[in-house]
């Protein structure tokens, strides 16, 4: 339906289940070829603009981060006509700057996730986005305005590194992430961003730090327990920020991320089953001829 539709993408991480403010909501549960995504969209306006939010691990956070179907979540924000994606995650902290209760704006991400579908791609479709730099830069710049507007204390840039999870890390792996220099560690976002990007939507992180992990050996090592209370005491002002940067989001997409797509399909057309070509429909779909090689 046309009324089920929205411009904005928000999925919230651990925490963050619900948005406050949302008017004319209508849940929406979209098909798609890669399975049900963690649930149902809720549509609805926020500040004006037309937002879908679907909280990453499910209704009442069912879903670790390996089991969290991401090609679903992604594939129905881009079924939905979202252009943008605000990705909210919680993290641990890898710098002392960082303290708990901070804001995280990270631009690079390193991936250590080991088994997940990362891609929408194969199934005898190839293709190479560019993600050089996977973190919009309209996006980035919003979430740093509308986070400061707000009062928080945001750090703009620095490496998130995505583990597997669900475990936290241990000392040993702690202390080799930092010598890194990555800023930031979750269970997510990496994920989400290559999918975004092959999908052709601009996409950004809100980090909100929780804990130090366990490399700073003054602080006891992080508990669910801590993390689950310091995004209580934040989750507020993250969903302030989202109002806020929904609000203060171009009308126009002026960033690359929109045509990533373009010259990063490596298989000509004519070589695609209509099977491969009807399943990638949302994500190929302004690429594809109209004509086709039928399956033998």
């Amino acid at each position: 339906m046309k009324s089920d539709r929205a411009q904005i993408g928000i999925i919230g991480g651990s925490g963050l289940y619900q948005i406050e403010g949302l008017k004319n909501t209508r849940e929406v549960a979209v098909a798609t070829p890669f399975g049900k995504p963690s649930g149902k969209c809720v549509l609805g306006t926020l500040e004006g603009v037309p937002v879908a939010f679907l909280p990453r691990h499910g209704l009442g956070h069912t879903l670790l981060p390996s089991e969290v179907n991401y090609r679903a979540n992604i594939y129905a924000m881009k079924q939905l006509g979202v252009s943008r994606i605000i990705s909210v995650s919680a993290v641990g902290s890898m710098k002392k700057e960082i303290a708990p209760g901070h804001i995280v704006l990270p631009d690079q991400f390193y991936d250590l996730t080991k088994g997940r579908r990362s891609t929408f791609f194969g199934e005898g479709v190839v293709a190479h986005v560019s993600f050089a730099d996977p973190i919009c830069p309209q996006m980035i710049q919003c979430l740093e305005a509308a986070g400061r507007s707000a009062g928080a204390t945001v750090h703009k840039g620095g490496v998130y590194i995505c583990m597997e999870g669900p475990q936290f890390s241990t000392r040993a792996e702690s202390q080799v992430h930092r010598s890194w220099d990555v800023a930031v560690i979750g269970m997510t976002n990496a994920t989400e961003a290559k999918l975004a990007r092959e999908a052709e939507l601009c996409y950004v992180t809100m980090a909100l730090s929780t804990d130090y992990d366990c490399w700073h050996v003054s602080e006891v090592p992080v508990t669910t327990a801590q993390v689950v209370q310091v995004l209580l005491d934040n989750v507020a002002l993250s969903k302030k920020i989202i109002r806020a940067a929904v609000k203060m989001a171009p009308p126009e997409r002026t960033c690359s991320c929109g045509d990533a797509l373009q010259n990063a399909i490596m298989t000509d057309p004519q070589a695609m089953t209509d099977k491969i070509k009807k399943k990638l429909k949302g994500i190929l779909g302004k690429y594809l001829k109209t004509t086709s090689r039928k399956k033998k």
